[in-house]
Parts: C-alpha cells; sequence; structure tokens
C-alpha cells in the first residue's frame, strides 16, 4: 500500500466513524453481533436509517455485514487495518462515555428479549433434544476426550462447523484468543448467541453460514471442529475438504458423529440424512483433503437392552508441509 492510498482510506474512514450515530453503533457491535432490528430498538431510529449508515461503515471497511437468510447481522472489524483503526479510535474514546453507557443500557434489555427467544424455542424442542441425549454415552465424558485429543492449546483460532446451541464455542473458550461457529439454521444461532451471552463468553461469535462452502479464508484456524453434522449432510465429503482448507499447516481437525446404526427412525424424525459415518468413509474424504486421519475413540451406548448410538470422535492433522488436494 503506497503512502497515498493509506491516506485515502484514513480519510474514509475517519468520514465514516465521525458522525453520531455510526460512533454509538461501532461502540455496540465491537462487542456484539447485532441485527438491524435489534439496533433499531437500541437506538430508536428507523431501519432505513441506521441500514444507510451501516452500509457506509462496512464500505469504510469498519464493520462486517453478515446476511442470515432474511435477517443481517453487522459485527465491527475484528481484523486488518479496520481493526486496529477502531482499537485506536475507541482507546481515545474510552467506555464511559455517557452515550455509549446509556446504549448498553438499552442493549441489555434487547439481549433478555434474544435470550427469552432463544428459551422458547430451545423448550419447544427439548423433548426431542433429550430422547436423542438417552440414545448414547453422557456428553461430559465425550467433552473430556474432546478437550484431551485437542490439547490445551492455546489456540488462536478455533472454528465451530455446525455450531447448534454453541457448545463446542463454550467448551473451548477458554483455550482460544478466538471462536466462531457457524450454522445453517438462524434459530439454532438465536439459541446459540442468547448462550454465549448468559455465559459471558466475549471471545466467540457465531455466523450464519454453509459448511461445505464455509466462510473463512485458508489457512484461517488452528483447530476446526465438525460435532454431529455430517450425518445430515448430502456430501459430507465436502465440509472435509472446507475443513482442511480453513486448517493452518499442523492444525487440527476434530469429528464427532455416530457409528452407523440401523435407527431408521432417526432419518424419518429427525432429518438424519445418513444412518452413521462409516470409519473408512471418513478415511476416504480426509485422504482427498490432505489429512491424516487417526483411528477413533469409541463411546458405547447405555446398557439399557434398548437400541442405541456408538458415538465415535476422530482426529485428522493438517501436515505442517500442506500436501496438494488430491484431484
Amino acid at each position: 500500500m503506497n503512502a497515498m492510498t493509506s491516506f485515502d482510506d484514513l480519510l474514509e474512514k475517519l468520514k465514516a466513524a465521525g458522525e453520531p450515530t455510526r460512533l454509538r453503533l461501532l461502540a455496540l457491535l465491537r462487542d456484539n453481533d447485532l441485527s438491524v432490528g435489534e439496533l433499531v430498538q437500541v437506538l430508536q431510529q428507523s431501519q432505513p436509517r441506521l441500514s444507510h449508515h451501516l452500509k457506509a461503515l462496512s464500505e469504510a471497511g469498519l464493520a462486517d455485514r453478515l446476511p442470515e437468510g432474511a435477517f443481517v447481522f453487522y459485527r465491527a472489524a475484528r481484523a486488518g487495518a479496520g481493526r486496529e483503526f477502531l482499537d485506536m479510535l475507541f482507546d481515545q474514546l474510552g467506555p464511559e462515555a455517557p452515550e455509549f453507557r446509556a446504549d448498553l443500557h438499552k442493549l441489555y434489555q434487547v439481549m433478555l428479549a434474544r435470550a427469552a427467544s432463544a428459551e422458547a424455542y430451545f423448550s419447544s424442542i427439548a423433548e426431542t433434544w433429550d430422547s436423542l441425549r438417552a440414545l448414547h454415552f453422557p456428553n461430559e465424558a465425550i467433552e473430556d476426550t474432546l478437550l484431551d485429543l485437542a490439547g490445551s492449546g492455546p489456540y488462536r483460532r478455533v472454528i465451530d462447523f455446525g455450531t447448534g446451541t454453541g457448545r463446542m464455542l463454550l467448551l473451548f473458550s477458554g483455550r482460544a484468543a478466538e471462536a466462531e461457529g457457524i450454522d445453517f439454521s438462524h434459530r439454532m444461532l438465536t439459541v446459540a448467541r442468547a448462550n454465549l451471552e448468559r455465559a459471558g463468553v466475549s471471545n466467540s461469535r457465531v455466523r450464519f453460514g454453509d459448511v461445505t462452502a464455509a466462510p473463512f479464508e485458508d489457512a484461517s484456524a488452528d483447530l476446526v471442529i465438525v460435532h454431529q453434522v455430517l450425518h445430515y449432510l448430502d456430501t459430507p465429503g465436502d465440509a472435509i475438504a472446507e475443513a482442511a482448507r480453513v486448517l493452518v499447516p499442523g492444525g487440527k481437525l476434530l469429528v464427532i458423529d455416530f457409528a452407523p446404526h440401523d435407527l431408521e427412525f432417526l432419518r424419518a424424525e429427525h432429518g438424519h440424512r445418513r444412518l452413521g459415518v462409516r470409519h473408512e468413509a471418513l478415511a476416504e474424504w480426509a485422504a482427498q483433503a490432505g489429512l491424516n486421519l487417526e483411528m477413533p475413540r469409541s463411546f458405547a451406548p447405555p446398557k439399557t437392552g434398548a437400541p442405541g448410538l456408538t458415538v465415535n470422535i476422530w482426529r485428522a492433522t493438517k501436515p505442517a508441509l500442506s500436501k496438494a488436494r488430491a484431484a
């Protein structure tokens, strides 16, 4: 970047941020991913007006636009020149400006409404959720093994494919500088956001995204987690290829899924496309993506006499010297 380009870029950022509403927007978006509708509630301004301001901030590289079905979420820039500019700006302003405090108070009320919406949705599926949990080994032991296989880190960045309720983000938040989850369900993202907010986790975010075409740069994560996702996919190999793409050389992939089973009701009633994942199939997808896959650790179902599900946890590593992906 030459000096003139740098000057012009800085001038654009100053113009974008140098307006009262836009500055308040940036203060709100530094620690939260918020929809346009939520920002309308906090700032008590019209949606067209706020959309205009948000567009200006996005074009200046100060905010990221995150479409999510019929919704659009925004977040303050978290990398690059935009992040550097915002850090410098808010270091000067500090967090105690009266305008910011008033907005944060209103935001708290909006977050309560978000949590209530998430609770209503989760309550509606709780019976189904509990029935599935009863089919396999307790989650606590599975999660302990996940942490063991991942290692203590610390990780620069963790990405969770198909984040669901955000449980993996909560589990790994203490070992990562930054974590992000993607999901295709707006309702589950609402649950995840509420769970992260309730737990006070500030280093983790979620966004809408397709695990077979992930919205992340190449070699941008130290650890990728694919938890109970592959059995929902028509082309699970594409998700493994995407995980390999976003992993840094030497990075780790953890895959958690069911072993092959014959519980056909999971296909008919719960949308499972596959009745489990064969090790041989996963090994083929991993090899095609240039990953070294280990044998899984397995957890047998509870001994209740009824049919159950075996849970497998696989770990794969991207070679330090990346191999070209197979054609």
